[in-house]
């Protein structure tokens, strides 16, 4: 049965949304054991303390367990999840991954089915160079990469149409991700559990 990792980094919730959206559609889907799993925050005191809406999703999601590379290498399929920076993932997401190395070395992330998506304030605001950032650290692991694509009619809604990575425009809203836009993560997850779950059958030595 498939393992699935969804690990993120949310500051104000609308990744974290989206996070919990793939997780219970990758159990749905059928896979053994999900994982639902924040990375490090890595801001000073003083930047989150600034920002209510920050502060409070932390409180919030306290009890959220952070991921370990462990976890990396326990699941068959992960979801990243990140807010866009500049273009470009979160640090604390990119923190975590480089934590990996190890890993990495020992062959152990070849042929794990990864896909990412995002959330940012504006339209076109690096929805799109942000996924395929995240996606060069993929090649290098060895990894599978499942992407949405426009494999589901969701994707031909007006509020979608990312075919890297589900994504969400929140307008500087905590709490602002739109039913399509998580119809497009449960999709993607969907699309992630089923592929590992056809690789991890097509590897199992059938004697």
């Amino acid at each position: 049965m498939t393992t699935v990792a969804v690990i993120y980094y949310s500051s104000t919730g609308n990744v974290h949304t989206m996070a919990r959206a793939a997780a219970q559609a990758a159990e749905k889907a059928g896979a053994a054991e999900v994982r639902l799993l924040k990375v490090a925050e890595l801001a000073p005191a003083e930047a989150i303390a600034s920002n209510p809406a920050w502060a409070a999703h932390i409180a919030a999601t306290a009890d959220v367990p952070e991921a370990t590379p462990a976890d990396v290498e326990w699941a068959d399929a992960i979801l990243f999840g990140t807010p866009t920076r500049f273009g470009l993932p979160a640090a604390q997401l990119k923190q975590f991954i480089d934590t990996t190395g190890g890993l990495w070395a020992q062959g152990k992330l070849v042929n794990k089915v990864v896909s990412s998506f995002t959330s940012t304030s504006t339209c076109h605001g690096g929805q799109e160079s942000t996924l395929l950032a995240l996606n060069n650290t993929f090649y290098h692991w060895g990894s599978i990469i499942v992407p949405p694509g426009f494999a589901d009619p969701i994707q031909f809604d007006a509020a979608n149409g990312n075919p890297y990575g589900a994504s969400s425009i929140s307008d500087n809203d905590p709490d602002n991700v739109a039913e399509a836009n998580l119809a497009a993560v449960e999709f993607q997850a969907r699309r992630a559990v089923e592929t590992a779950a056809a690789l991890l059958r097509g590897l199992t030595p059938t004697a």
